[in-house]
């Protein structure tokens, strides 16, 4: 006889599954290759401003510009209004040479701790929450969530290349 499985219980297994995403893309292992934050844990601060080519941007920059986007659906998942994040400006942050370690460090935990909140936030929504388009989005809850692990992947990808690994 088959179980009878709750709204609850299925949006349960769906965040549970949404985090495992997040995580895979970021911070645990996924089966692409490294995480966005493997790949950034051992950069050096010369490496992390390094610009192959200067109109492009460097690692620190792009490590920026994805705890941005993490602030921006979490605001977007929260209705939480704008000018939370750490840094005036939006998108793209300029960082260069006149940084320290210090300020690379600062980057890496910025991006931990708005991957933290990501993951608290997408594990307080409902099935219904899931499939509304939040204001201010064009897609779906879903697809903004799984959308913020494809890009984490791909930005990690970017990294990599910059790091000629």
């Amino acid at each position: 006889m088959a179980r009878k499985v709750t709204k609850k219980q299925a949006a349960g297994a769906t965040t549970d599954f949404l985090i495992e995403m997040l995580d895979a893309a970021y911070r645990t292992t996924g089966w692409h290759g490294p995480t966005l934050r493997s790949t950034i844990a051992r950069v050096k601060l010369a490496d992390a401003v390094a610009r192959p080519n200067p109109k492009k941007h460097n690692i620190a920059e792009i490590a920026l510009h994805c705890a941005y986007w993490k602030y921006v659906d979490i605001r977007r998942l929260t209705g939480a209004k704008r000018g939370g994040f750490a840094l005036k400006g939006s998108n793209w942050f300029a960082f260069g040479d006149d940084k320290s370690d210090a300020d690379w460090r600062d980057v890496r935990t910025l991006l931990d701790d708005t991957h933290d909140r990501l993951i608290e936030t997408v594990s307080g929504l409902s099935e219904k929450d899931l499939v509304k388009v939040p204001q201010g989005a064009k897609v779906t809850t879903l697809k903004i969530i799984y959308g913020l692990a494809a890009h984490d992947a791909y930005h990690a990808g970017q990294i990599r290349w910059l790091r000629g690994q």
